[in-house]
């Protein structure tokens, strides 16, 4: 069996979600150019969060949790993987065509239960339409996820983990040809959605039947097997779910301010991209090489792989926090602001961005310390510290936005995130020295901060000397360029000097 060799797959992992936000952020940056916050855009936005909602419920977050251990544990042991895999799959499709045909007949309830602010204005009907279009998606998305996570367990990340990179490409090129052709680029977008999800099934499905896994469509049958499944699954997708109603209050609080939704939705795909390459990255191949360590009882190396693990997210997120509350608005003016997209949103957008920097280490710290439960198939604790940070988010939300507006989404988000990642680390305990960090951990974070900080202040030392080229419009890019090129070189040598880390590891890495 091909074994799970954690940094180069956070890398292969990481590098291809990389391109895949790379590719989000032209995407974005056609959206904000030719939609532009308001009403296209806060539809299109509503709309396709809700089959990503769906999604993250039932697929990434609360069935991979159940299946991938599982699925692990057999491919360790021989117990008819593929077996319990096209059980699980074919069980996974049946709830995914119901719940689609429900949706597409109850859409405007949806669309009231996580936009109600638009009752009353032409972003209603939008959406609604929009959501019937977009929403069958999550089937071909979800069913792809469960491919993903088979691929994983088998050490195997490079198709799952290109796969997001085709439905950026194809949402460019068709916005990108019905502008050219004097089409409606909003129901371009909307309309490429649900036949990229097609297309990303389709690559994972091939890769997966050459990895030598047969995963077929059968009749669904509830065995012992997928009883302990859906035991499983349940509480993850319950805590799967609290972490959408946190995105949901955060909308609604947003849907009552003019182009509220657009300027956090920009500012989250901001904060989206070194959490998509680092952190869901790691939690992508951690999960399933601890199930593999634990189910053949090495404990030390599941104790190693958690260090590793720990040491290349934070030597990457620390940084990555540090830059996006240090340079936000640089960040935002040069991405973004063009055509429909003006100062005042820069202006808007690169606030929450300097907030969700805050949060970044916590939604990271969750995606590392998760695996260690969701290894042991414990999703019920996960779950009530997602209640209290449910609980935490709704009250922050929807208290603070009466006395600052629609920015106290962003500030909630961050703060139930730092208190979701505080009962993880408390909880952990109880599995005893396999979940704690070792001893080189320990040397090197404190290192990692150091770097950090140096960074952070060469990143505000080159924006006041930058100053007069990001005020050029003709060669912001250039600037911005030197800005994070600056920032870079300097955390990796003083990190490198001072043994915050290695930077041959990641040469070795990439050689692999």
């Amino acid at each position: 069996m091909k074994p799970i060799r954690l940094l180069s797959g956070v890398l292969t992992v990481g590098g291809w979600t990389l391109l895949s936000r790379l590719m989000g952020f032209v995407r974005d940056v056609i959206i904000a150019g030719l939609i532009g916050p308001g009403v296209l855009m806060d539809a299109y936005v509503a709309a396709f969060r809700l089959p990503n909602m769906f999604r993250r419920f039932f697929a990434e977050g609360a069935f991979n949790a159940a299946f991938v251990p599982m699925f692990s544990k057999r491919l360790e042991s021989g117990e008819d993987p593929n077996g319990f895999a096209s059980l699980a799959f074919s069980g996974l499709a049946l709830v995914l065509l119901t719940l689609s045909g429900l949706a597409m007949v109850f859409m405007p309830a949806l669309v009231w239960a996580t936009a109600e602010g638009f009752s009353g204005d032409e972003r209603f009907g939008l959406t609604v339409d929009y959501g019937r279009v977009v929403f069958p998606y999550v089937l071909f998305i979800s069913l792809a996820a469960l491919l993903s996570g088979a691929l994983n367990a088998a050490g195997r990340f490079a198709a799952a983990a290109a796969a997001p990179v085709l439905l950026n490409i194809m949402l460019v090129i068709a916005m990108v040809t019905a502008w050219l052709m004097g089409g409606g680029v909003a129901r371009a977008l909307i309309w490429t959605i649900p036949f990229a999800g097609i297309a990303q099934l389709a690559l994972v499905w091939v890769a997966a039947d050459r990895a030598g896994l047969r995963i077929r469509p059968i009749r669904p049958r509830w065995t012992p097997e997928m009883s302990n499944l859906v035991r499983v699954a349940v509480p993850a997708a319950l805590a799967g779910g609290v972490v959408q109603i946190n995105l949901v209050v955060g909308q609604l609080v947003a849907s009552s301010y003019d182009n509220a939704v657009s300027w956090l939705y920009s500012a989250d795909r901001l904060y989206q991209l070194p959490l998509g390459v680092i952190g869901i990255a790691v939690g992508i191949v951690l999960l399933p090489d601890l199930s593999r360590k634990l189910k053949a009882n090495d404990d030390e190396g599941a104790r190693h792989s958690l260090s590793r693990a720990g040491e290349i997210s934070l030597a990457l997120t620390i940084p990555s926090a540090v830059a996006l509350m240090i340079i936000p608005l640089p960040l935002v003016s040069v991405l973004f602001e063009r055509g429909a997209f003006g100062t005042d949103d820069t202006a808007a957008t690169a606030l929450a961005v300097s907030i969700y920097g805050l949060g970044l280490p916590a939604f990271v710290l969750q995606k590392l310390l998760q695996p260690l439960y969701f290894a042991r198939e414990d999703t019920k604790r996960p779950f009530y510290y997602a209640l209290v940070a449910m609980i935490v988010n709704a009250a922050i939300a929807i208290g603070l936005s009466f006395y600052i507006g629609w920015i106290a989404a962003a500030i909630a988000a961050s703060a139930a995130g730092w208190v979701m990642a505080v009962f993880l680390g408390v909880g952990v305990r109880k599995y005893g020295d396999v979940a704690k960090f070792d001893a080189r951990f320990r040397r090197r974070i404190w290192r990692i901060v150091v770097a950090s900080a140096f960074m952070g202040w060469v990143l505000w030392s080159m924006t006041i000397v930058l100053g007069p080229l990001f005020a050029a419009g003709g060669v912001r890019w250039l600037a911005l360029l030197i800005l994070i090129s600056s920032g870079a070189v300097s955390y990796f040598l003083s990190g490198h000097l001072i043994g915050a880390f290695r930077l041959g590891d990641f040469r070795g890495a990439l050689r692999r």
